[in-house]
């Protein structure tokens, strides 16, 4: 009864934050910042996946730690898109808060995430040289590394900017804005690009750059997405279902596209799971679908989870990490979750 009890509550706050979100979102001043902020942040150990069971296998994927964190940084949250920089330790994320952020999983003497050590935040408006604070020019959804340059996608203000990179992990400057293939008029307002994905070196689909949408759907209520680089460029779709939204997806070594999907009712509170594309479906044309690999609800260790990504530990293991968005608000989480990749 606790644990149900537990959900329940949980369920309910979630939709509160939500439905009101605007009532309880803390305001942000992005180009009031300094260049470079640094930050504190607190962690807690997330050691079970599923509340109150020490399963550790869901579906093809087996739960290898986690954290919920907290800072008394008012700048800290609204994770939307995350990347490692080194497998398992050194991270950039995106804020849609209008941040780009660095920072470093701290692992205990099992390997497992213990904290977040060295973090870091710059103003994205700032690094542009723009004055502008404006949520529709800094909604930042999803972030992907293609060689020495960074690529991150923008909803709102629909656009996929390409900036270089320097000696440190905040320099970024804009090179220009890439050519996303899909129609403008196709694009929802906040509802525009969560996903970018590149496949890097070694693997099937080397180079290519794929983009998804979160849900600007077409005529037939498919999700549109383009290969905007690499072998079969253009638009297609991803076949929507159980009306989940995209909220990021990465390639795996394989070649198949990972993506994080998230559905949300009041009734429900939030689910989470994860789909597996196969790579040879990502090309002009295609209505793209795929095998479900894990599925989660609130009586799991879950929030708004926006941020994906895709890596190897150094026994070869594949490795899953997921990031949630708090929203800036009080009643939701700052989440960092782990697996393992099993199938």
């Amino acid at each position: 009864m606790p644990a149900e009890f537990g959900r329940l509550v949980r369920r309910a706050i979630f939709a509160c934050a939500i439905a009101t979100g605007a009532a309880f979102s803390q305001p942000n001043n992005p180009a009031a910042a300094q260049v470079i902020e640094t930050a504190e942040i607190a962690a807690r150990p997330i050691s079970r996946f599923k509340i109150g069971s020490d399963e550790i296998r869901f579906g093809s994927l087996e739960f290898a730690g986690g954290l919920e964190m907290w800072s008394s940084n008012p700048d800290f949250g609204g994770l939307s898109g995350f990347r490692f920089v080194e497998a398992g330790t050194r991270f950039m994320a995106v804020a849609d808060t209008g941040f780009l952020v660095s920072g470093t999983i701290v692992r205990d003497d099992a390997g497992m995430p213990a904290g977040i050590g060295s973090f870091r935040l710059r103003s994205i408006a700032e690094l542009e040289g723009r004055d502008s604070v404006s949520k529709w020019e800094t909604d930042a959804e999803g972030m992907a590394f293609k060689g020495g340059r960074l690529l991150i996608a923008y909803e709102r203000d629909h656009r996929i900017t390409e900036y270089t990179t320097g000696s440190g992990d905040l320099e970024a400057h804009p090179v220009r804005n890439l050519d996303f293939l899909v129609p403008v008029r196709e694009l929802r307002r906040n509802r525009g690009f969560e996903t970018i994905a590149v496949a890097p070196p070694g693997n099937a689909h080397e180079g290519m750059v794929v983009a998804v949408t979160e849900k600007s759907l077409d005529r037939k209520g498919n999700i549109f997405a383009a290969v905007i680089a690499g072998e079969g460029r253009g638009v297609f779709t991803i076949a929507r279902h159980d009306e989940f939204d995209i909220t990021d997806g990465a390639f795996l070594p394989g070649g198949d596209l990972l993506l994080l999907e998230r559905n949300f009712r009041i009734a429900t509170g939030v689910k989470v799971r994860l789909r597996r594309i196969d790579g040879s479906q990502l090309k002009k044309g295609r209505i793209a679908d795929g095998q479900i690999l894990l599925s989660a609800d609130m009586g799991y260790q879950i929030d708004n989870m926006e941020g994906l990504d895709v890596w190897q530990r150094g026994d070869g293991a594949t490795m899953v990490s997921l990031v949630s968005d708090d929203n800036k608000s009080m009643l939701q989480r700052n989440l960092y979750l782990e697996f393992r990749l099993l199938d």
